[in-house]
């Protein structure tokens, strides 16, 4: 039977972010949640033990620190330039079947890269080409991943959610380096790969049985290009997700200095073998293990705000250590340090994101996410492997280090850490478009208020009047301004532009947030009594398609039967 209550959480009511921690299981009770991260925890230590002898292989092949560390590079690159893209389409079609075609891509490349090097046939740049198809597969899935998480359990138990979901691939990462050394060692990279392709079955057979309903689309699905761009506005007009963004970028640049160059520093210094190389990635998933248990705790007393700096500064100590101190005993210690750090960031800041959004934008935003997540590690990765080349590993350990404090530095000068936006959708309280018949491509579209302001109020109005700016940018609007009446200064008429008159209709149908509506209440609040503000919808008068009476039948009641001339569209009454 369908769990319901698994399904669809996105009208679950905000909570207190302190509240947000005391049921650290609490996700696990979720029927599809349960699944679906059972299946991903056995395709991560199948993406381990990939890791593994990936890197492994191509220092057999003769590369030196920087190919190997290429490897890296090409598992994420491709995630760099394709997760935008991917975020789009994850918004316009059907969630579900899209995570159905990326795990079954990188089955496939697995699978031919086990073939090739089971044969003997396979070279550094074949393994760089296999590795960057694997990572085209997973920039398809990572936005999606993300963005069905609220779909899975309520609002309030998504920050453990994530933080499971960081334990998830940090304790594969315990296990899956050792099997894939074991692996290497028994059968050659060849098992390593092979147990990474069958890995993939579970988690297809899971979302093909997950009963996941089609999300209605009132307007229809938008245009790639489109939904593209909608998601860079409204990206660039949410300063909260920015701030998370700013934070995981700087933290990702010099973080990943560790996970590009322990294969190198195992081989080098440490004389390690495979097994012990996949020893000391197990000391990371104990790491993240150790912080699953500890996390809420700390997250309950400091608040998420105050886990992050400390956190990072703590993870810049155990990188200078793991440079630094040449007892393999010390470094594992500080790579558990490493890892019960790196998933305090990780979980909070993705946990943050996901909040902060609402279910239109929500997989095309994370994919801005996934972006710098990936980004950071494919330029960190090129950045230190070539100190490391030249420097050598002491100095490509250290300048990250470094600059792990100057970003903890800086993130305390960033907007706060912040996810109790109420993004559950709404209408916003705004009078609906007098005709609904004009075709989708018509526009642009100039869209005035008009509000008459207590003189008293008038410049606490125009600060909130800079939020609403933002909402109205967010859900689709351009060039928007407020002009002051210059013969009745109690007057202002806040005007913007809508590229298209289907857009328009999206942020009266689609794309409002209860945010977005108590923020125009508080607008409201500065108005002269007895009055409502005026809004008028103007099509650009020289580029109007032909009229389309049948575009628009059932979306809105009360729609004319007859387009209205530009030059007659009159001021709309307040709801």
């Amino acid at each position: 039977m369908v769990d319901v209550a698994d399904v669809h959480r996105d009208t679950a009511a905000p909570r207190s972010s302190r509240s947000d921690v005391r049921s650290g299981w609490a996700p696990l009770r979720r029927t599809w949640f349960r699944a679906l991260w059972i299946a991903q925890f056995v395709a991560n230590i199948g993406t381990w033990a990939q890791t593994v002898g990936a890197q492994w292989l191509m220092g057999d092949l003769g590369g030196g620190a920087l190919q190997i560390a290429l490897v890296q590079t090409a598992a994420t690159l491709p995630v760099f330039l394709l997760v935008i893209p991917a975020g789009a389409l994850g918004d316009i079609l059907d969630r579900r079947r899209l995570l159905l075609l990326s795990q079954t891509l990188m089955l496939l490349a697995s699978a031919a890269l086990a073939v090739v090097t089971a044969a003997g046939a396979v070279t550094p740049n074949l393994l760089l080409a296999l590795t960057s198809l694997l990572a085209v597969g997973q920039a398809l899935a990572a936005p999606c991943f993300q963005a069905v998480q609220p779909e899975l359990v309520p609002r309030e138990e998504l920050p453990m959610a994530a933080l499971l979901n960081g334990a998830n691939a940090n304790v594969a990462r315990a296990v899956g380096p050792a099997i894939g050394g074991l692996l290497i060692a028994v059968a050659g990279p060849a098992g390593a790969f092979g147990l990474n392709s069958v890995s993939f079955l579970g988690v297809l057979a899971v979302l093909y049985r997950w009963p996941r309903p089609i999300t209605p689309r009132r307007l229809g699905a938008e245009p790639v290009g489109q939904a593209i761009h909608a998601g860079w506005r409204y990206v660039r007009s949410a300063p909260a997700f920015s701030s998370v963004l700013a934070r995981s970028a700087l933290f990702m640049l010099f973080a990943s200095g560790l996970w590009a160059l322990l294969p190198a520093l195992a081989r080098g210094p440490l004389h390690l073998g495979p097994n012990g190389y996949g020893g000391l990635l197990a000391a990371v998933g104990l790491g993240a293990i150790l912080g699953t248990a500890v996390l809420p705790r700390l997250r309950a007393r400091r608040g998420s705000g105050a886990i992050v700096p400390i956190a990072m500064l703590t993870y810049a100590a155990a990188v200078a250590v793991v440079g630094l101190h040449p007892s393999q005993s010390v470094v594992v210690a500080a790579l558990v340090l490493a890892g019960l750090s790196w998933i305090a960031v990780q979980s909070t800041l993705n946990a943050t994101a996901q909040l902060l959004l609402p279910t239109w934008a929500r997989a095309r935003a994370l994919a801005y996410f996934q972006l710098v997540f990936m980004g950071g590690q494919a330029l960190g990765a090129l950045v230190w492997g070539a100190v490391a080349d030249t420097l050598g590993l002491t100095a490509a350990f250290l300048l990250p280090a470094g600059g792990l404090v100057l970003a903890a530095l800086v993130g305390l000068l960033l907007v706060p850490l912040d996810f109790a936006h109420d993004v559950r959708p709404t209408e916003l309280p705004w009078p609906r478009p007098p005709s609904l018949d004009w075709a989708p491509d018509a526009g642009p579209v100039l869209v005035t208020v008009e509000w008459k302001v207590r003189g008293p109020d008038i410049p606490t109005f125009l600060g909130v009047m800079r939020q609403v700016a933002r909402a109205r940018r967010r859900t689709g609007a351009a060039l928007w301004g407020v002009f002051q009446d210059a013969e009745d200064p109690e007057v202002f008429l806040e005007t913007f532009t809508v590229s298209t008159w289907h857009e328009h209709l999206r942020q009266h149908l689609e794309r409002g947030t209860m945010a977005d509506a108590a923020l125009e209440e508080r607008a409201r609040g500065f108005l002269r009594s007895s009055t409502v503000p005026v809004v008028r919808h103007l099509v650009w008068a020289y580029a109007v398609p032909a009229a389309r009476p049948d575009v628009y039948p059932d979306v809105l009641p009360h729609a004319h039967p007859e387009p209205v001339p530009t030059a007659a569209l009159a001021a709309a009454d307040p709801p």
